[in-house]
């Protein structure tokens, strides 16, 4: 039965993750570890299908001729120099890079194993090096989780740890295959990776977080496919800490641990994974500091110096043909019991190939000569080793070797591929423990208020930024040093929220006696928190540190997100409010709360996600255009600023502000800064209103203006049929100047309409220090009803009916427009900052001016709308005042995308929207649906759609320069933001420049570009 399954997948991937599901699953009881393993190897397809018994690949003769030739051209001292690598920094001073050249020069050292420093400092010490050597050297670096493990400005990957929680693994290939691709740009030609150490021990203090998890397969199928991406790129893997480091409690950086196995459990355990690595062809081992009795019961003596373990053992009865590397001479665990150069020899008479960290060069090479004068080695087994190594070099492709090119390393070792695939790896690893009830994703946006807690950090944190995309909260820290008290006010402010989304930051990677750096107040406070409210915790660092945190198995919510970087924190955020999905598993027992191979699933796809283009499709560097016609829409003055959102498939791949508030460059402009929407407010207020009122049956676009509206009864208004108004050919006016009715000649305003101070009889604001009257709305609406028609049938487009709006909404509901939009679709949209007079709750840095006006309010308008009508209705209107920013606005264009249903919540009817967005009279010339725009020109650059928008698009624009566009084909979101008005509303470079619509084109093009490629 369970071949049966296995037989019916096809695609690698499934075929990968059902094996790892068989392994934590029911069928673990019937099927042999073994016999699993080798299925998967059996099984997975593509490059990780492998033949058994493969050998290292620089062991094929076509290697042998060149390291032949250089072997015979050397001396017994260089000879023996090939099988020494030293270590080198490129963060020390020049003395450090000196004192390098001279062991290189000198000595002819085989290798260099570089430790922290940066990429381009690196290479310009490989390249003078490599030039001043002899024989090519060979370049190594410990690169567990990329690059980054060593090297500053690198992409930085996922622990193992993590990686072990990730069922796939050809994602592993993938970073493998990165890696090594990463290693060569930079000149590196071994990593000492991976380390295939069986974690089983919660307390070893070296591996831990570095090791794949405790299960000997998961280590194995990890592991295999790691190696097989580096090597498979040319890229040397070397699989460490040789015979297994993960039952360890001691570290041997500083002392000698001691195993007290026997053989059996080694073999059975900690040697299986090395095994099937090099039944698959692995290139190195590194041979780890341990005394192991078992083996060898020489007092003191680490496997490293031990024949029975490297000779014996790894390369006689495991029959290891690749290069084995000892672990670094300069630890405490050799170094303590013998002297630089006779640990050297201990360890080449013990049978490893090469001696790395040696620390004595000279000394090194003196004392083997002198144990080859003794007999206790011999030239031939020198040689032997030298011409291993020099054909692993030919491999490596040190026979043509070719500088280091500094030129763009920065950048080519950041490519957004790469950076991709580390967001793809963390969110894969991303284990989700606790889901009571099915609290994640977060629902009911509308109905719950939330807080954010970080502890362990005192400053608003990377996750709570991530966290704020998707719903307003109030965010609340608690440093490592908090006390008691601390926690007494903490549990009194957060009393009133039903959900407290908790993430514990600051964790020590290893535990060091101090439980990673959880504080018994950290303990308090979230066992008192879960005991009252629903609390979700996100622990972001080992994932050991679990077991720390007592009751966590009480918690409403858990996710363990192994590490605490920057991109763990934003998709720990998304994860809880379901931008993406939960597959993680654990690769270790925590306690008897949360085992081995525990992890919940749950759907991607719940609200709107952020990725980069790679996420959807595209190519990161296809979209530079949209930063090249920003920066120079900024620099031709046609904006000062703006923001850019652009969404496929409901993941937000390019989110950006550029530029500032105004001129001046005061204020740089902030993604989660406002803007006034100006007429986009048509489609994000009344007309949404209307879309929902007409899934519940209150509303018809089949009706009259008359139906709804009571005051236009007995008016020419009252037949207006709203089908006819929101497409525009109703025969209503364009526009009436309301304000000039309240200007004198002179320019004062008359004594009945504004004042420039608030009282009873004019408490309604319309700019600063500018009120009207408190009837004056009246006037407004009159003068609409009383207006004369258009004389002729036609499209006109017309603000009038939709000043009504707000009118005919309360008419029908009851309840004011505002509240029935907040109520029912921005609360549980999470778009807090839709919202008219930001200037009530947001302070003014966050809200983006718009004109200086000097016609009417003669001044900077600045979070009071621009709209001069729409302002004295006191900035509440249906045709304009609307603020938002890019990101809340996209929440409800994604409504709009989806057919009215965002979250799994039917906001408005299913064929609302979508029948509301079609052309409703093409026919005779008018291409804008109900409410929406669409093309009216479609493939046409000069167009109000990117030309290659699908006429099926819709969308919407408003004066102070703002855009919006939904493409139902392409499942493509747009927004753009900016306030082109300031300083004047005259400044009309947008428009010549085509900025708007030209930005979405360049994401048609990128699109294009992709498939063609494909």
């Amino acid at each position: 039965m369970v071949f049966e399954k296995m037989i019916k997948i096809i695609n690698a991937k499934k075929v990968a993750s059902c094996i790892i599901s068989i392994l934590k699953g029911r069928y673990k009881s019937i099927i042999s570890g073994n016999v699993l393993f080798f299925m998967a190897l059996f099984f997975l397809k593509g490059p990780l299908l492998l033949a058994q018994g493969q050998a290292p690949p620089f062991l094929d003769e076509k290697y042998r001729p060149w390291a032949d030739s250089v072997l015979a051209s050397l001396s017994p001292e260089e000879r023996i120099a090939q099988l020494i690598m030293i270590p080198a920094y490129s963060n020390k001073d020049q003395v450090h890079v000196d004192s390098i050249s001279g062991l290189v020069s000198k000595y002819g050292v085989g290798g260099i194993i570089f430790f922290q420093g940066g990429p381009v400092r690196q290479a310009h010490m490989i390249n003078r090096f490599q030039e001043e050597s002899k024989v090519p050297l060979m370049i190594s670096l410990d690169g567990e989780w990329g690059l980054r493990m060593r090297l500053d400005s690198t992409v930085r990957y996922p622990y193992q740890m993590a990686l072990g929680g990730i069922s796939d693994p050809e994602l592993l290939y993938e970073m493998g295959a990165e890696v090594a691709r990463q290693a060569k740009r930079a000149g590196i030609h071994v990593n000492f990776a991976p380390v295939v150490d069986v974690n089983n021990n919660a307390n070893n203090p070296v591996i831990g977080f570095r090791s794949f998890g405790e299960e000997k397969e998961n280590v194995a199928i990890k592991s295999l496919a790691y190696m097989r991406g580096m090597q498979d790129h040319g890229i040397l893997a070397s699989a460490k800490h040789f015979p297994g480091h993960g039952d360890t409690d001691a570290d041997s950086h500083y002392s000698l641990p001691v195993l007290h196995f026997s053989k059996k459990r080694l073999q059975e355990t900690e040697l299986f994974p090395f095994q099937q690595l090099m039944d698959q062809g692995l290139g190195s081992i590194m041979v780890a500091h341990m005394n192991i009795p078992a083996l060898d019961d020489t007092p003191n003596l680490a496997s490293t110096l031990s024949r029975p373990i490297v000779t014996d053992l790894l390369k006689k009865e495991m029959g290891f043909e690749g290069l084995v590397f000892t672990d670094a001479l300069n630890m405490q665990a050799v170094a303590s019991y013998y002297p630089p150069g006779v640990v050297d020899v201990k360890a080449l008479l013990a049978g490893n190939d090469m001696l790395l960290n040696t620390m004595d060069v000279p000394a090194t090479i003196r004392e083997v000569k002198k144990a080859l004068e003794r007999g206790d080695i011999s030239q031939e087994e020198i040689d032997q080793r030298v011409l291993k190594v020099l054909q692993a070099k030919a491999w490596l492709g040190l026979d043509r070797l070719q500088p280091v090119d500094t030129d763009h390393l920065i950048a080519d070792l950041n490519n957004p591929k790469a950076a991709y695939l580390s967001r793809k790896l963390t969110e894969a690893s991303l284990t989700l423990l606790r889901n009571e009830d099915n609290i994640l994703p977060v629902k009911g946006l509308e109905n719950t208020k939330i807080a954010s807690l970080s502890l362990g950090s005192d400053e608003l944190t990377e996750f709570q930024k991530g966290l704020e995309r998707y719903s307003p909260m109030d965010h609340f820290t608690f440093p490592g040093e908090g006390d008691m008290e601390a926690i007494y006010d903490l549990k009194q402010e957060l009393a009133a929220y039903q959900l407290v989304l908790v993430g514990v930051h600051g964790l020590g990677i290893r535990e060091g006696g101090n439980d990673f750096g959880i504080t018994p107040e950290m303990n308090v406070l979230i066992r008192e928190l879960m005991a009252n409210q629903a609390v979700v915790v996100s622990i972001f660092g080992n994932v050991y540190s679990l077991d720390k945190i007592p009751g966590l198995d009480q918690a409403s919510g858990l996710i363990a997100a192994y590490q605490e970087t920057p991109l763990t924190q934003d998709l720990t955020a998304q994860l809880i409010f379901g931008g993406i999905g939960a597959k993680g598993k654990l690769p270790v027992t925590i306690n008897e709360a949360f085992g081995l191979g525990d992890g919940l699933e749950t759907a991607a796809g719940f609200r709107m996600g952020y990725t980069q283009p790679e996420g959807v499709g595209i190519a990161t560097a296809d979209l530079t255009g949209i930063d090249s016609m920003m920066q120079l829409a900024i620099r031709e003055r046609a904006i000062p600023g703006g923001q850019v959102l652009l969404a496929k498939g409901g993941q937000v791949f390019y989110h950006k502000a550029f530029g500032y508030h105004t001129y001046d460059s005061l204020q740089e402009v902030r993604s989660g800064d406002l803007y006034d929407l100006a007429s986009i407010t048509k489609i994000s207020t009344s007309l949404a209103a209307f879309m929902h009122l007409k899934g519940l049956g209150k509303f018809d676009e089949n009706e009259t203006l008359g139906t709804y509206l009571p005051a236009a009864r007995g008016t020419n208004k009252a037949g207006l049929k709203y089908s006819d108004i929101l497409t525009h050919q109703a025969r209503l006016r364009s526009w009436i100047p309301f304000w000039m009715s309240t200007v004198r000649k002179n320019g004062s305003f008359k004594w009945f309409t504004m004042k420039s101070d608030s009282s009873r009889r004019f408490p309604v604001r319309v700019a600063d220090d500018l009120y009207i009257h408190r009837k004056y709305d009246r006037k407004i609406f009159k003068e609409i009803l009383d207006s004369p028609l258009n004389p002729e049938p036609g499209y006109v487009y017309s603000d009038l009916s939709f000043i009504l709006a707000p009118k005919v909404v309360e008419a029908i509901t009851g309840e004011g427009f505002y509240d029935y939009l907040e109520r029912n679709l921005y609360k549980p949209l999470g778009a807090a900052t839709l919202t008219y007079n930001p200037y009530k709750n947001y302070s003014l840095d966050r809200v983006v001016p718009s004109e200086i006006d000097t016609a009417f309010r003669k001044q900077l308008l600045h979070a009071t709308v621009h709209d001069e009508g729409a302002a004295m209705l006191g900035g509440i209107s249906g045709h304009a005042g609307l603020f938002g920013n890019a990101n809340d606005l996209a929440k409800l264009m994604h409504l709009y995308l989806y057919d009215g249903n965002y979250a799994r919540q039917q906001l408005i009817a299913p064929g609302v929207v979508s029948a509301y967005s079609r052309c409703v009279n093409c026919e005779s010339g008018n291409y804008r649906g109900m409410g929406f725009d669409r093309p009216n020109k479609p493939g046409d650059p000069n167009g109000n759609a990117a030309p290659s928008a699908p006429e099926s698009s819709f969308g919407h624009s408003g004066f102070t320069g703002t855009y919006t566009w939904i493409d139902p084909e392409n499942e493509i979101v747009y927004v753009f933001l900016s306030n082109r008005v300031y300083p004047s509303r005259e400044n009309r470079n947008i428009y010549r420049l085509n900025i708007r619509t030209n930005i979405l084109e360049q994401v048609y093009q990128a699109m294009d570009k992709n498939q063609s490629e494909d």
